[in-house]
């Protein structure tokens, strides 16, 4: 039954899209719960993958055996016409650039400070706690929290991932 297992229980559903081509809508929830675990660990730890034409994401981690036997990753997950690899926040500029600009706009007088931090190891920690001593740390959430779902939604876009929400 391949194409992407055809969700399960509405294979005839799956099926009907599958004859008209067209990819089934993703929640942006799921894909955010997905870049969450794509970027919780080191570079290539975790992996995720969206199928295009279901919407099934695959979850794979080199640390845990999470994958249910089930859920195992497709043979073809390689196939870029049929997955999609959820991409981790550094593919998307959310790592040091986000910081950095940040510090520019809410504490410009520290700025030079939290490029210096992030030229040594530890810098998130060392960020944050600068965040907490200048009374910041909750609107650096917010601010990272938006920038977050703007660039994952233009992701999905320029991959033209039709969002069911």
């Amino acid at each position: 039954m391949s194409h992407c297992d055809l969700m399960g229980g509405s294979a005839l559903a799956a099926a009907v899209l599958w004859y008209k081509d067209e990819p089934m809508p993703v929640s942006f929830e799921e894909i955010l719960n997905a870049f969450e675990f794509v970027s919780a660990g080191n570079l290539g730890e975790h992996q995720a993958f969206l199928c295009i034409q279901s919407g099934k994401i695959y979850w794979h981690s080199d640390l845990s055996d999470l994958d249910e036997p089930d859920d195992e990753l497709p043979e073809d997950v390689e196939d870029d016409d049929k997955y999609l690899e959820i991409p981790d926040k550094r593919e998307l500029d959310l790592g040091k650039p986000l910081a950095l600009d940040f510090a520019r706009q809410v504490l410009p007088g520290d700025f030079d400070e939290v490029r210096r931090m992030f030229r040594r190891r530890g810098a998130y920690a060392s960020f944050k706690h600068l965040l907490t001593r200048r009374h910041v740390l909750e609107q650096w959430y917010d601010f990272e929290q938006k920038a977050t779902e703007r660039a994952l939604r233009e992701w999905c876009e320029l991959n033209s991932i039709v969002l069911a929400d």
